[in-house]
């Protein structure tokens, strides 16, 4: 799986059908994927959301360098290397 950035829309999935998929992408990613762009959208409430900072943020996954905000509220962004 490779292409540079991986979108990934969430919407219409509760936590644990989101981490799973999250999960499956990251470790799909090749060398060629620097960051995975989810897109969990903002109006329906934050549990993915907060789920993703709970769950991949501070070193917690190894692939996972950082987060970033993406360019609207729904959207985070996975960040596995550097551009």
């Amino acid at each position: 799986m490779g292409a540079g950035i991986i979108e990934l829309d969430l919407h219409g999935l509760n936590c644990e059908q989101a981490k799973t998929k999250i999960d499956r992408t990251i470790a799909a990613a090749d060398g060629s994927v620097y960051m995975i762009r989810l897109i969990h959208g903002y109006h329906g409430g934050t549990q993915i959301l907060n789920m993703i900072r709970d769950e991949y943020s501070y070193g917690r996954s190894p692939k996972v360098v950082r987060l970033q905000n993406g360019v609207n509220p729904g959207v985070t962004e996975l960040v596995l290397r550097e551009f």
